[in-house]
């Protein structure tokens, strides 16, 4: 047990400082600007640069394995999206953000750090896989289904140009293709770029978990919505179990692989689902509540996760 709060605390307490030193200065959200253009542009794509072009290629052509991981997502995506359509009987819009609350994990910020110091560098490529992968078919699954619900009202060319852009020129998926590249045609790239690209690197997790801090600190917490009876099991234990089910039967894979993909989905809901309601006009409010409590229970779901992980209560593969 002290391995893991040795693990977890330091990991969740960046995003504590962040959201206390948010308190005592009383910034505004714009001060985070310069930051989140470091994190998201430079210092992430650096790391997910740096597992991937170290990786053999054949570990790198996963196909399987992603698309257990999307299938076991949209699953999640699927529920959280129905019960808010027929359950509680909200309008199309609302139950997109929904159903991206409870499946669209903190990967970006929280994944690539946790993922490493839990697993270490074996957890590398798994990681930078479903951060891609998810975030790109996020990317797509959003303005689609918005165009649906009629808030969309580009012209359709318009909208598939603008999501292939979107996904074409994301830094995340631009620093992964580059490292596919240079694993695959075995390239030697220059001592003094390695250098670089380690320092950005060892700056990605501590920058982006400061950051989101300050983020929740940001948006305070008005009231509780209902949705958070549902969303909150849906995101943190639903959506890993689920994943954990999928991988088993999809295949046989590395035991760190599907452990990796478990805790990736075990993570809180991402910042990005508010930046979505934003965009929309709609459930943003409510996306802010359920990032801060998923974020606040989360300290202690991922500490038990980790804790069963670490003494065997959780096989890596359910049928063996």
């Amino acid at each position: 047990m002290a391995d893991i709060l040795a693990l977890v605390l330091p990991f969740f307490g960046l995003i504590l400082i962040g959201f206390v030193v948010a308190k005592l200065k009383h910034q505004t959200a714009e001060t985070l600007g310069w930051l989140n253009v470091f994190i998201i542009y430079v210092a992430l794509p650096a790391l997910f640069f740096k597992l991937v072009s170290r990786t053999p290629i054949e570990d790198l052509a996963q196909v399987d394995f992603i698309a257990a991981d999307l299938f076991g997502t949209y699953l999640v995506f699927a529920l959280a999206f129905l019960i808010g359509r027929y359950i509680r009987r909200n309008r199309f819009d609302e139950c997109v953000i929904q159903g991206f609350g409870g499946a669209y994990g903190n990967i970006g910020y929280m994944g690539p750090g946790l993922g490493l110091l839990a697993f270490g560098d074996q957890a590398a490529v798994p990681v930078a896989l479903i951060v891609c992968f998810e975030n790109a078919l996020h990317f797509m699954v959003a303005p689609a289904m918005m165009a649906i619900a009629g808030d969309e009202r580009r012209p359709a060319h318009q909208l598939v140009l603008e999501v292939v852009k979107k996904v074409a020129t994301h830094p995340f998926i631009v620093a992964t293709a580059l490292g596919f590249i240079v694993a695959a045609l075995r390239l030697e790239v220059p001592v003094a770029a390695l250098r670089l690209v380690d320092y950005l690197a060892q700056a990605a997790a501590p920058c982006a978990l400061f950051a989101m801090g300050v983020t929740l600190a940001l948006r305070p917490l008005k009231r509780i919505p209902v949705e958070i009876g549902y969303l909150v099991p849906i995101k943190l234990v639903v959506h890993p179990m689920l994943i954990w089910i999928t991988l088993s039967l999809a295949g046989s894979f590395k035991p760190v692989w599907i452990q990796a993909a478990v805790l990736l989905a075990a993570l809180p809901t991402a910042t990005n689902v508010f930046v979505l309601g934003q965009q929309y006009g709609v459930w943003q409010e409510r996306a802010s509540a359920t990032i801060l409590i998923t974020t606040v229970i989360s300290v202690f779901s991922v500490s038990a996760l980790l804790f069963a992980i670490t003494n065997g209560l959780l096989p890596p593969d359910l049928f063996p």
